[in-house]
């Protein structure tokens, strides 16, 4: 039974909602206070402004004011003066918090602030050339020694490590010189100065400094004075075009910061107050104010406790800095070099152009400046008979390429050509000029250990040196089907240089002399693709190699640079074993180490194969095509290589030390299409290109003994 809830209606019969519905004379009640309430809330308000209104009468200015006679009747009171001042003081502070509040770090440094160069160095550690628009290497705070970080701490501010990140006497006299115009002033602290380096703008207003107050208190709140002192001298400017103490250290005393002293780090530290009023070089008056402040910076090292007094007197004599600054942008040959290592370094570190061009790398090539040296001296003095503008038709682009590589791979030198800021072009890295017959040893080497197929169907045939080839001219190439047909419907014959017939040759004597018919047999009895695979395991690039037609054997259609010819080369000195020409040793970024992918010896040709080249190439020297490099080095084993368009003229030889690639040709680099050497220099009608190439070898092999 359900009850009664007094209303006739049972509890469940509510609105739809399942609450009460209230009255609809509820809804719409005012509430009103009591009268009483309201007359004493009124009293007392009436009351509280009649005693605020004395006080009040007191702020408000009475113009003029009574009781003051003369200038004092317009003069606000102290009580008004305080009043605006508070006000005043209230609105500025409250200004510099929100301004605090919403100033953040910049992402983003000043371009100079993240920009490095690289460093190229010589074989022996010596520098070679760095690159890059700004001349700074970062270097990490321990690696500084603690004497040159309090030279530089007594010189721009003692108090760093316990100040906020700001000076206020400092702060004063920046901004009375900024109203009034004056000379700058000194004061800031290592923060202000870091502040205004890597993230601000060198101009002089109050907005700028301003913003620098806000950023070095924000900064010194964010990271670690050590942090900040460090980043503060890898941006510093030192003079002599670098940024940051370490390669301030090397432009002004030839040596890495970490070898600094005190006395040398109390200079380096004289030059962050100006640079060019400090750096003895650009005068006597500059050496003067240099030694004064030097001196007055370990004064006052021994007055912060940097160094002791005793060692201050061991300081008497100015450390005179070099009056030379650091390799400026590689130029001449050293561009050469320069690019060359920076593509090895690059690929085989995996490292993207875009942080390479960042800068901060040390490059620690292998080319020996003794050779370069030699190098250049012998191809410039191969030169001097070059004469375009008396004979353009036969000496105008004259290019002469060379290079060098040690037994294992290291590239010792190289001659790019006559200066890399006027001719980007490589001439020693060049892939454009046909090998010649300086290709055919790697054919005799592959007949040698491959051995040759003169039936279809039958095995291979193993070769010795003592093979008999015919050696006569206009021999017809054969294939195991028959005479070798081009596709023009005549039948290939050989030519050898002159038209010369010498019958029946050994192998041996067929490279020595460079007798061609037999090497063009040769090449087809091996397999054009056998000969192709193994100047591809020698270091010839596949895509400077020709196609596979007879003439490949002789070098006609294949264009490997002086570089990889120097390389193959060496595979025979090496016993068979061949690796890749590389030009770096090892890369640092910072002074952390960066890894590479190093090439690594690989067997290429037997060993008993490769000797038998060699004795050929002996040969070549002693009695052959190179005879007349044979004087200049016993032991040598090289050859020459000539084209059958005389477009080329190459000599590589091989000694303990080292083998080298040099090639003599024309071509103009417009079209890249090689040109006749006939007359070049003024040489004879059919006199060999060559030639010249072995006379050149011959220059410098006398000046690396």
């Amino acid at each position: 039974m359900v009850p009664d809830n007094g209303g006739g209606a049972p509890s469940s019969r509510r609105g739809s909602s399942g609450s009460r519905r209230k009255p609809r004379a509820a809804a719409g009640r005012r509430i009103t206070l009591p009268p009483a309430l309201v007359e004493a809330a009124t009293t007392a308000a009436a009351k509280a402004v009649a005693a605020a209104r004395p006080w009040l009468r007191r702020l408000r200015p009475a113009y003029p004011r009574p009781g003051r006679t003369g200038w004092r009747r317009w003069a606000p009171s102290w009580r008004q003066w305080l009043g605006a001042c508070l006000c005043a003081f209230t609105a500025m502070v409250g200004f510099v918090a929100i301004a605090y509040a919403t100033t953040d770090i910049p992402d983003d440094l000043n371009s100079f602030a993240k920009q490095q160069d690289n460093i190229y160095y010589w074989a022996d550690g010596s520098t070679m050339a760095r690159t890059g628009w700004v001349s700074r290497q970062e270097m990490p705070l321990d690696k500084v020694p603690p004497k040159v970080q309090g030279a530089v701490l007594a010189a721009e501010n003692a108090s760093f490590y316990s100040d906020p990140g700001v000076s206020p006497s400092g702060v004063l006299r920046a901004v009375r010189a900024a109203v009034t115009g004056g000379e700058t002033q000194g004061g800031s602290t290592i923060t202000q100065q870091y502040v205004k380096n890597a993230y601000l703008s060198q101009e002089r207003t109050l907005s700028r400094k301003f913003t620098e107050l806000l950023l070095a208190v924000k900064l010194d709140n964010q990271k670690s004075k050590k942090q900040i002192l460090q980043d503060y001298l890898n941006t510093s400017w030192f003079g002599r075009g670098t940024y940051g103490i370490q390669r301030a250290s090397q432009a002004y005393y030839g040596k890495d910061v970490s070898q600094l002293n005190a006395s040398e780090g109390a200079f380096l530290a004289s030059l962050l107050k100006g640079a060019g009023l400090f750096d003895p070089a650009l005068g006597k008056e500059n050496r003067e104010r240099a030694v004064e402040r030097w001196s007055w910076i370990l004064d006052r090292m021994v007055e912060t406790g940097q160094i002791s007094a005793a060692e201050r007197a061991t300081y008497k004599t100015f450390p005179e800095p070099s009056g030379t600054s650091l390799s400026g942008t590689p130029g001449a040959q050293t561009g050469y070099l320069v690019e060359l290592a920076k593509q090895y370094a690059v690929k085989s570190g995996h490292i993207k152009d875009s942080d390479f061009d960042l800068g901060g790398y040390q490059v620690y090539t292998t080319f020996d400046q003794s050779r370069m040296t030699a190098l250049t001296a012998a191809v410039q003095n191969a030169q001097k008979g070059f004469d375009a503008e008396k004979r353009p038709d036969t000496d105008k682009h004259a290019k002469i390429g060379a290079a060098s590589v040690a037994p294992d791979g290291r590239l010792l030198a190289v001659y790019g050509g006559p200066d890399y800021l006027k001719q980007g072009f490589n001439e020693s890295n060049a892939t454009t000029i046909p090998a010649g017959s300086a290709f055919t040893p790697l054919v005799y080497a592959a007949g040698l250990d491959e051995g040759v197929l003169r039936t279809r169907g039958k095995a291979r045939t193993p070769l010795s040196p003592t093979a008999l080839y015919d050696g006569n001219d206009q021999v017809t190439v054969q294939t195991p089907e028959g005479p070798y047909w081009d596709r023009s419907g005549k039948v290939v014959k050989g030519r050898n240089d002159g038209g010369r017939n010498w019958g029946q040759v050994t192998l041996r004597q067929a490279v020595a002399n460079s007798v061609n018919t037999p090497m063009l047999q040769l090449g087809l009895d091996v397999g054009l693709d056998r000969v192709e695979a193994f100047a591809e395991r020698s270091g010839l690039l596949a895509s400077s190699l020709g196609p596979r037609i007879p003439t490949f054997a002789l070098g006609e259609n294949s264009t490997p640079s002086a570089i990889r010819m120097a390389g193959a080369y060496e595979t025979f000195a090496a016993d068979g074993m061949h690796t890749d020409p590389y030009s770096v040793r090892s890369v640092t970024r910072n002074g952390a180490a960066v890894p590479l992918d190093a090439p690594k010896p690989v067997r290429a040709v037997s060993a008993k194969t490769a000797r038998a080249v060699t004795e050929a190439l002996r040969d070549a020297v002693t009695e052959g095509s190179a005879k007349a490099a044979g004087k200049t080095r016993p032991g040598a084993a090289g050859k020459t290589g000539t084209t059958a368009a005389n477009t080329a003229g190459w000599f590589v030889a091989s000694t303990e030390q080292e083998s080298t690639a040099v090639v003599v040709y024309r071509m103009a680099l417009t079209d890249l299409i090689p040109l006749p050497l006939t007359g070049l220099g003024g040489d004879a009608p059919g006199t060999p290109g060559s030639d010249r190439a072995v006379r050149l070898w011959a220059d410098y092999a006398k000046a690396v003994k």
